[in-house]
């Protein structure tokens, strides 16, 4: 198993870098949280890393994360049935870590099955199965974007080279502009205009 990769940060894209170690380029899927945490490309890396291979057909992927609780989370959530490892990564990319632990420990199955892949079934399978492996952190407000088309907008942004966060920021006040209804394309025009 490849617990972690250093190297030289080359291609990074929000969901998706190449480490180069030593002359060989590994293809790492990262959540949109660990890109945040990327230094810029050309400088050196250091990411967790989950090596998986599909039982069915051998192909192998890398999965990256910059800190220790999002492989953790990671972990967790591909323990569910009907949870991949893509899936995984794209949760993690829509709630940080903080908001998935104190949704499934407080039982918000309807925060939980807003996010993108994720269904009422689903969602209840993560509370009862991790409700007793996670620590809630009730303190902290969950920072989730539970709407798919806020979902979208904000990694359209993230695509453009914002930060999470300010992604999040913009997309937010954009919906406050706009309205609930308005179309993902919409709400990433008025963000971009707004910054």
């Amino acid at each position: 198993m490849i617990a972690f990769l250093q190297g030289k940060l080359t291609g990074p894209t929000p969901t998706c870098v190449v480490i180069d170690c030593h002359g060989v380029g590994y293809q790492v899927f990262i959540p949109v949280s660990s890109y945040d945490k990327l230094p810029p490309a050309g400088h050196d890396v250091k990411l967790l890393t989950y090596h998986h291979v599909n039982a069915q057909d051998g192909t192998q992927q890398l999965f990256g994360f910059a800190t220790p609780p999002e492989r953790e989370m990671f972990l967790l959530l591909i323990s569910i049935s009907g949870i991949g490892p893509k899936l995984a990564c794209n949760i993690l990319s829509s709630a940080s870590v903080t908001g998935l632990r104190s949704a499934i420990a407080a039982g918000d199955t309807k925060t939980l099955s807003s996010l993108r892949g994720i269904g009422k079934k689903t969602a209840e399978r993560l509370v009862v199965e991790l409700k007793d492996k996670v620590g809630a952190e009730p303190q902290l407000a969950p920072k989730t974007v539970a709407d798919p088309k806020l979902s979208d907008a904000m990694l359209a942004l993230v695509s453009l080279g914002y930060k999470q966060a300010d992604a999040q920021r913009a997309v937010l006040a954009a919906v406050e502009v706009l309205g609930a209804g308005a179309s993902v394309e919409a709400l990433v025009r008025a963000a971009l205009r707004s910054t």
